[in-house]
């Protein structure tokens, strides 16, 4: 995800590995070889609003972890965890990403959820010559060499969604988010394809990150009277907004209603019944039918609980530590640099399907999903790419 205000959305955890310090290559090598584990940073809010978000990555995390140490580790060592609570404060982020590089010498962090929490760590990352896996779907707009951005960048959801609704569901279009940089971004993206495609934007409003008074902005879309709503409103705010949208009579039967930012798991926050006929757009739902799925969701719900649900951030979280192991054993090192290098190209049979790192940016190339949300809290997968969108972080906006 992305923003400068998402305040580091704490329901997931971030596996953060940042071998090294400043001290180099020869001493980072050195610290490896004198150890029989290897210190692998998640670096998630914990704790604060975007916990209900960001979270449960850690228990993603800890999961390909442990499968991992059962199998014989990376390259003959067991991953040794270390965790932290970036607490939905980019300064605490950049706090403790400072603590796993240079005190926990960890050779790589996974985390991360906002896209300001994530440039709150990045001069740590360049102090220290650390990496990076970063698992959340964000605005693109960035290549830094010290991150692996594993989730989809904007133009993949973007356009794919943007698309999709004017192809299925009409080319009237009211475009709604919270006020920071993710959603600015992507109603960027999508205005020019909406026009490219011949339609029409009635409408663009922005709520501040956790405002629950959606009262103006929905009686400007009723007034507007779209043929969808593109929303990028993220966090505690959808509770509210979805609420409000359903009591207000837009319920999805004659506005369709699309979001890139709401998965499972915030269908839990905001109410199943809430939620159901609205559709998101994303590279993993919890639904996707293949036997890798079939069995990470199983594995999940035997360790965490039969009643817990997964979201993209989720499983892309797990494939972040099985995309650095893969990258450090084609690299035969845990130098972090050099596992940057051998990361271009690698690819992984993930749950949601094949992924692969792009040769160049840094960045991976995904398949892309539209599902509809169910009485259940699942979504029913209506259309789907029919190959690996490539990743464009830079597009011509």
């Amino acid at each position: 995800m992305s923003p400068m205000n998402r305040r580091d959305l704490v329901k997931t955890g971030g596996t953060m590995f940042v071998l090294g310090a400043a001290s180099g290559t020869a001493l980072f090598t050195a610290a490896a070889n004198a150890q029989e584990s290897v210190k692998l940073g998640l670096l998630h809010s914990l704790s604060g609003t975007i916990a209900i978000a960001e979270a449960s990555l850690v228990d993603a995390e800890k999961m390909a972890i442990d499968e991992i140490n059962a199998a014989g580790g990376v390259m003959g060592r067991k991953i040794e965890v270390v965790v932290e609570d970036g607490a939905s404060e980019n300064a605490v982020f950049a706090e403790k990403a400072r603590k796993l590089l240079e005190r926990d010498k960890v050779a790589a962090i996974v985390g991360c959820y906002t896209s300001a929490s994530r440039k709150a760590v990045l001069p740590a990352l360049s102090r220290a010559k650390g990496l990076l896996f970063y698992p959340t779907y964000y605005e693109g707009q960035e290549q830094d060499k010290h991150v692996v951005y594993t989730s989809q960048e904007a133009t993949q959801s973007v356009v794919a969604a943007v698309e999709w609704l004017a192809r299925e569901k009409g080319k009237t279009f009211f475009l709604v988010g919270s006020d920071y940089i993710y959603p600015r971004t992507c109603n960027k993206i999508a205005k020019p394809t909406i026009a490219k495609l011949g339609g029409k934007v009635l409408g663009e409003e922005y709520a501040p990150l956790g405002h629950t008074e959606f009262s103006s902005i929905i009686n400007k879309i009723k007034a507007a009277k779209p043929d969808c709503i593109y929303s990028t409103v993220v966090g505690g705010s959808n509770v509210a907004f979805y609420k409000q949208l359903r009591a207000a009579g837009l319920d999805g039967t004659k506005q369709t209603l699309l979001s890139t930012v709401v998965s499972e798991n915030e269908i839990e926050g905001i109410g199943k019944d809430n939620a159901v006929g609205y559709y998101a757009c994303m590279g993993y739902f919890q639904s996707v039918k293949n036997p890798a799925n079939e069995k990470f969701v199983k594995a999940f719900k035997a360790k965490y609980g039969q009643d817990r649900v997964i979201g993209d951030p989720m499983e892309v979280a797990y494939n972040s530590v099985y995309l650095w192991k893969l990258a450090v054993e084609k690299a035969k090192s845990f130098d972090p640099e050099k596992v940057l290098a051998a990361s271009a190209g690698v690819e992984l049979d993930a749950p949601e399907g094949k992924v692969r790192v792009h040769a160049t940016n840094q960045h991976v190339w995904k398949t892309v999903r539209v599902g509809k949300a169910l009485a259940n809290g699942q979504f029913d997968i209506v259309w789907e790419s029919p190959s690996l969108i490539e990743p464009n972080p830079f597009p011509t906006l």
